[in-house]
């Protein structure tokens, strides 16, 4: 569909228009100017649809063009086309404006209004040709909506002011070209920046608003109260209404970071939200880079990913497994917004993390540098996993670990119970160590305590790192890479660099630790330890970033980028320890801010996490294939099963309902586990759960790989339930020999049993009642029988007496058993 302009012609895509008026987000990397937003820099010189509004065989949109100082043109298009073409039928241009922030019908389909700069642009549908009347609106607007049963709209500006705006009932003249006016409005006003998007509700009794503060307010039309709802997260780019499956009343928020929340009307609160990676390339990563240090980290307890989140004092725990996000750790409380009129305040940095190896401690640095005469906050902290609730919990802060210099070097040691070394430019090292201490509430706590400070000469140390067995630490000091014991913090070692460059980072290689990989700026150095010599050394073309050894082998990976912006790439380059040569070289189509060796793959080649300097979080490797997500591909069900053999289950509960989906559908992963009477590979069971298909459609493969079949040995009869019912009699000498035991007993052994257990139960005598006192509560007993046991022969029991008491034991009828025969029980 083409539509020409005064400028050029352009070529624009029409998709199916959508059920509600459709309102542009805010352009990112806008330039703020009177009455003028810019569009991105990347944005080529072409004009492309922006908006759109649908009413009846017409679509309503905006064109721009960069190249025409922001202007833009509505357009009325024909959804019908002409005979044996694709054109429509017919294009009636409305009206000019600058560039749009909105476009929208008036429920009614009365009144079209477009807002773009400082004006409200309103054209009556009935008689389009007469163009726009313009509206003045003091600020720049920023977003627009329409009541849903009223003729007025709302529109927000950029100094957070909510204006009504009444002139949609107002005679329209018949040229209204060139024609501004100023309406009545009615203003309601609390945001303290721009307000990014509105929306009214269902009933028109509320209006919604939301902007930079990361706080949804809704505001009660007629009375102009107003509720919150604060701590959203991010700032709100976008509002909706929606209804849930119980028909209830929901606002959907479109966050800044990508994250999409759910709020219940009934009470303002979040019901549940949707994030991925939280990465929001903003006002505070912008102020990030001039940080060298990143965040990141791989926990394998949990396995997550730890990531900068969309504020710089927070960090994210996100599941590369579901593709979902854990949960976010504010490691630094601190403001997200900050005053209009006065200079946007610093926030508090996550410089650096470190995990220890077992995964139950992690550090962080925070920090917040100021230059107004104020001390730098500085804070490590370190927090414990708690495996109950699957979350980090703060132990340990220690508010400047090296005064108000900045930590260079973070690291815990191997071990269940490790030590933590940071390193600052204040030329200390420093060793903190886990002490115990007993509660009132005689718990035992543990927390963080300084161990030992030392330092090398007068140098600053810039990285720390430890052995495989915890032993040694190595240190670098300017053009010196020193070795210290662990337990002692005793000296033992200095290793010079051979050209006197500056030691950035130490790595010890393999499991073994022999080999120590110095990196400078253009070098790496692979020291033997035994020997105390340079086994070999290489130079690089271009700045080293980053180097990563692999965790058992010896191997090591080195990062190399150029410093400039026109070079987006990144080379990777391979070492074994034998060789100077790279056996392995790979160049990246983007640039590393940081990197980590990702832990949660199972393989033995080189697989990394990385930050890019556009802020995407990447995955790469050797032979690495990021799984797929569930849902991401469509997979028929076949409906020529084959039929499958009843088993006990189905005979008792019934067959599943996708008891007949055949084994054509299950991918190759699902197939390892069809050994029938064979055993089950368990290598299947390696691939994330969430690829794995539902249980009960692998039931039957699964167990009949681990159970061997049963051999076909005629049908077997099962014993049926034990019934009060004669059984036919059988000789008195028969055996009983379901084990094939070859003990019998005889009827003189069970004789002598009876005997013994009535002579020794009955042996104790019960008191006599006629002794007993008498008392108006307690009548006298009566004389107690009790009846003999069944015994074989025996006719009556005799009369016992004992300590000056006497019991009457009275007899019934003797009862002889025969074997093989069940007395039944009695109906009297």
């Amino acid at each position: 569909m083409a539509a020409s302009t005064s400028r050029q012609p352009h070529e624009i895509p029409l998709p199916p228009s959508p059920p509600y008026p459709v309102k542009p987000a805010k352009k990112p990397n806008s330039r703020k100017g009177k009455g003028k937003e810019n569009i991105p820099a990347q944005s080529r010189a072409i004009t492309s649809w922006d908006a759109l509004e649908s009413e009846g065989d017409w679509e309503w949109s905006y064109l721009t063009d960069p190249s025409a100082n922001d202007n833009a043109v509505v357009l009325c298009v024909s959804l019908r086309t002409l005979d044996n073409s694709s054109k429509p039928k017919e294009i009636l241009p409305i009206g000019k404006t600058r560039f749009p922030t909105g476009l929208a019908l008036s429920p009614s389909g009365s009144w079209l209004v477009a807002t773009a700069g400082h004006k409200a642009y309103v054209a009556a549908t009935s008689s389009l040709t007469s163009g726009f009347v313009k509206y003045v609106s003091p600020e720049r607007l920023t977003c627009l909506s329409f009541h849903p049963t009223e003729e007025y709209f709302a529109t927000g500006d950029e100094k957070g002011i909510i204006r009504l705006w009444y002139c949609l009932n107002e005679a329209q003249p018949v040229n209204v070209h060139g024609v501004e006016k100023k309406a009545q409005t009615t203003t309601l006003h609390w945001h303290a920046h721009a307000v990014s998007s509105i929306d009214f509700t269902s009933n028109g009794s509320y209006l919604l608003s939301g902007g930079e503060e990361s706080v949804l307010v809704i505001w009660q039309l007629h009375t102009g109260k107003k509720e919150f709802v604060p701590r959203i997260g991010a700032p709100i780019n976008t509002i909706s209404i929606s209804k849930n499956d119980r028909g209830e009343e929901e606002f959907l928020l479109g966050l800044a970071d990508a994250t999409y929340v759910f709020v219940a009307s009934g009470n303002l609160k979040v019901s549940r939200s949707y994030s991925r990676i939280k990465l929001d390339p903003s006002l505070p990563h912008q102020m990030t880079s001039q940080h060298k240090h990143v965040p990141i980290a791989v926990h394998s307890l949990s396995s997550t990913l730890i990531l900068p989140s969309s504020h710089p004092s927070s960090l994210q725990l996100f599941s590369p497994s579901s593709a979902k996000l854990v949960f976010e750790l504010e490691v630094s409380p601190s403001n997200r917004v900050s005053r209009r009129d006065e200079r946007p305040m610093e926030p508090s940095f996550v410089e650096q993390t470190s995990l220890s190896p077992s995964g139950d401690w992690l550090a962080t640095i925070d920090a917040r540098y100021v230059d107004d005469g104020f001390r730098n906050e500085i804070y490590l902290k370190l927090w414990r996993w708690d495996v109950k609730i699957g979350r980090w919990i703060l132990n340990t802060r220690i508010d400047h670990p090296h005064g108000p210099h900045q930590v260079t070097g973070l690291t815990f040691s191997p071990g269940l119970k490790p030590l933590l070394v940071t390193s600052g430019e204040d030329g200390a090292v420093k060793t903190w160590g886990l002490k115990s201490a007993r509660a009132k509430s005689e718990t035992v706590e543990e927390f963080w305590v300084a161990r030992s400070t030392f330092g090398f000469r007068s140098e600053v140390p810039h990285s720390v790192a430890w052995s495989l067995d915890a032993s040694i630490l190595a240190i670098t000091f300017g053009p010196y890479v020193s070795l210290y014991d662990s337990t002692t913090s005793v000296l033992f070692l200095t290793l010079a660099s051979p050209e006197g460059n500056i030691s950035r980072s130490a790595h010890f290689l393999g499991k073994e630790g022999r080999y120590l990989v110095v990196a400078g700026e253009y070098s790496v150095t692979l020291w033997d330890l035994v020997s105390q010599t340079v086994r070999w050394s290489y130079k690089a073309l271009l700045p080293i970033i980053q180097v990563v050894p692999h965790p058992v082998a010896d191997t090591f990976a080195v990062f190399c980028t150029s410093s400039g912006q026109e070079h987006q790439k990144t080379r990777v380059l391979i070492f074994r320890s034998v060789s100077s040569i790279p056996f392995l070289a790979r160049s990246l189509p983007f640039k590393i801010r940081t990197i980590a060796p990702y832990l949660l793959a199972r393989s033995s080649g080189h697989i990394f996490v990385g930050i890019t300097s556009d802020w995407n979080v990447v995955l790469f490797g050797d032979n690495f294939k990021l799984a797929k997500e569930a849902g991401s591909t469509a997979a028929g069900i076949i409906s020529t099963a084959t039929p499958q053999k009843r088993t006990l289950f189905q005979d008792i509960f019934g067959k599943a309902a996708f008891a007949e989906i055949p084994s054509a559908t299950l991918s190759a992963t699902e197939g390892q586990h069809r050994n029938l009477g064979k055993t089950t590979n368990t290598k299947a069971f390696t691939a994330p759960a969430y690829l794995m298909p539902a249980f009960e459609h692998i039931f039957n493969e699964l167990m009949e790989g681990f159970l061997q079949p049963r051999s076909d040995e005629g049908p077997i009869q099962l014993a049926h339930d034990d019934e009060d019912v004669d059984m036919e009699e059988e000789p008195a000498g028969t055996t009983f020999d379901a084990v094939s035991s070859a003990r019998v007993v005889h009827q003189e052994e069970m004789n002598s049993l009876v005997t013994l257990f009535r002579d020794q139960s009955l042996k104790c005598a019960l008191p006599n009642n006629d002794r007993l006192p008498k008392t108006k509560s307690f009548p006298a007993r009566q004389t107690t029988t009790v009846p003999s046991l069944p015994a074989v022969g025996a006719q009556s029991l005799p009369r016992h007496s004992a300590a000056g008491s006497e019991v009457d034991v009275v007899s019934p009828p003797s009862v002889v058993l025969t074997n093989g025969r069940k007395r039944k029980k009695s109906l009297g």
